[in-house]
């Protein structure tokens, strides 16, 4: 029997834990490649949630897990966050994580360390009820989601062999249960010219003319792409997102330029095929296109590069997850989730869309507070997010 009423109970009672952990959580600043306090103070507050079963790994990643079933439910949440941009937009201090009303304000409030917050709950919740069911239940806190989205859960699968069945993503979804999203990639564009004195621009090659006309050329392509059959993720978009070009002086025709593209990918478009589009609009313009890689080090120092390549990913409507979701919702509130998808990329790149593993979301907040000034959360959303992460297992323990 799904305990759906005692969990809700518990979430409920737990509503202040939530947000004094919240608000230490945005009190610490954790920018990516600098999450060592916030790991820190995660890790901290997990043991006083009663979480035994707990360690960092080697990227820097705390990992927490309760149950001992061979089958694994894991519940993600970054504890990264972006800068805060310019200081003046902001009404309060960034990380001040105050409360007014319903409403607790700070940089990652809804990116997402509500969702952190409401993940720590649902462990104490569920270490409370000495749950050990079929699937045990990896909570992973993670970093360096927001300079290379999903990076944290390959270096998870590829070398800690942390593979699970089932995965949630806790990233704001306003309390909808989300079921996929557009990919992404980055790409540079290199062109070349032949230098001359600007004073006789007609005895050179002009590589900034090369690139305008590139630029031009994928602006119009942007407003023909189509989206997915179905409609369900939209369509891919394309964007210069830098433009630079140089020669010898500033009184030269410039030899080189370069562009950087920012490509989001809908169903059925892949990093080969949108190298193909930008090859064939350029034309003999373009002398290079290259995926960029990443290879920052984290917090701990590891380096697991990849290139910046974000597969897209969506599960199926009647999939078991996804329906165990459906039924994990209405345990508690009785009526069905709102089931829809992200519009910016999460850690369901390297989740389902390299390692194919069957993903959802559900998490606090809403996803137009994602990097904005002024971010806030509803603290309302936050028991309601925690109760279901504790459901879910349950839910599926039931088959």
């Amino acid at each position: 029997m799904i305990p759906g009423e005692e969990i809700r109970k518990k979430a409920d009672q737990y509503r202040d834990y939530t947000v004094a952990n919240l608000a230490r959580l945005v009190q610490t600043r954790s920018y990516s490649g600098q999450e060592k306090e916030a790991a820190e103070l995660t890790e901290q507050l997990l043991r006083e949630a009663g979480v035994t079963d707990l360690r960092i790994d080697g990227l820097g990643n705390v990992i927490a897990r309760v149950g001992t079933g061979e089958k694994i439910l894991a519940i993600d949440g970054h504890i990264d966050t972006v800068e805060v941009g310019d200081p003046a937009q902001w009404q309060r201090d960034p990380f001040c994580g105050t409360v007014e009303g319903d409403y607790l304000h700070g940089r990652g409030a809804s990116d997402q360390k509500g969702g952190v917050a409401s993940m720590i709950t649902a462990a104490r919740i569920l270490q409370e009820m000495n749950y050990d069911g079929e699937y045990s239940v990896v909570f992973t806190f993670t970093v360096m989601e927001e300079d290379c989205d999903g990076l944290c859960w390959r270096y998870l699968i590829e070398k800690e062999n942390l593979k699970p069945d089932f995965a949630v993503s806790t990233e704001p979804t306003s309390l909808g249960l989300y079921r996929g999203q557009r990919g992404r990639m980055e790409m540079e564009l290199f062109f070349t010219g032949v230098s001359a004195h600007g004073s006789a621009p007609e005895r050179g090659v002009n590589a900034a003319y090369k690139a305008a006309r590139a630029a031009v050329a994928i602006g119009e392509f942007n407003e023909r792409l189509e989206p997915d059959r179905d409609r369900f993720l939209g369509k891919g978009t394309v964007v210069v997102s830098q433009v630079h070009a140089h020669g010898p002086s500033q009184c030269a025709v410039p030899d080189q330029a370069r562009l950087y593209l920012d490509r989001r990918l809908t169903w059925g478009e892949t990093m080969e095929s949108a190298i193909a589009e930008i090859q064939d609009l350029c034309g003999e313009d373009l002398k290079e296109v290259r995926v960029p890689e990443y290879t920052r080090p984290s917090w701990k120092g590891t380096v697991h590069a990849q290139e910046l390549y974000f597969p897209t990913w969506k599960t199926p409507e009647n999939h078991r997850i996804v329906q165990a979701g459906v039924h994990a919702w209405e345990a508690l509130y009785g009526e069905k989730p709102r089931v829809d998808k992200w519009t910016f990329s999460t850690n369901g790149v390297a989740i389902a869309g390299y390692h194919e593993v069957p993903c959802i979301g559900l998490g606090p907040g809403d996803e137009d507070q994602a990097h904005a000034p002024n971010e806030r959360i509803r603290i309302s959303d936050l028991p309601r997010a925690a109760a279901f992460y504790a459901t879910l297992p349950w839910v599926l323990n039931e088959g």
